[in-house]
């Protein structure tokens, strides 16, 4: 299936997400028996079903203007991305700054493939963290994942 560019996409949609203060975090298309425009959303102070509906109605004329699967169909969700997704951008790891992450890298490093430690810098091709032992920098392209660690006893 032909689709257009992410970049175009997202050019369609910022205006509408400025104008609802939305931060547009991550747009995916997934193609197959049933593709899906997946538009990943933040608010200050959280993404909660509402805001989700709402942009998604507001969203809904504009792509169907731009046309971005050039008229076949497709599912628009709207999301939030998520207490676990991936930092990918400079702005996900400053808003984690001074935050504990999880790292999974994708050699071992001191015998390790996965730790814990609070995320102290960021400068796009490294990173530097403390476990409360030792500060570790740590190569972008060397790490599998990373996220911000989730403290369930926190959330009860």
């Amino acid at each position: 299936m032909k689709v257009k560019s992410i970049e175009e996409i997202q050019n369609a949609l910022q205006p509408i997400a400025d104008e609802m203060q939305i931060e547009i975090v991550e747009i995916e298309f997934k193609q197959g028996k049933e593709p899906a425009l997946t538009v990943y959303i933040d608010v200050e102070g959280g993404v909660d079903l509402n805001t989700c509906e709402k942009f998604h109605r507001a969203i809904d004329e504009p792509l169907d203007e731009i046309d971005p699967t050039f008229g076949l169909p497709y599912t628009l969700n709207v999301s939030s991305p998520g207490l676990d997704r991936p930092l990918k951008t400079a702005r996900d790891f400053e808003k984690c700054m001074g935050e504990k992450v999880e790292i999974k890298l994708f050699a071992p490093l001191k015998g390790k493939k996965f730790f814990e430690a609070k995320l102290v810098s960021y400068d796009g091709n490294c990173i530097e963290v403390e476990d409360g032992k030792e500060t570790l920098k740590l190569e972008i392209a060397k790490i599998a994942k990373i996220c911000r660690a989730i403290d369930f006893d926190g959330l009860l």
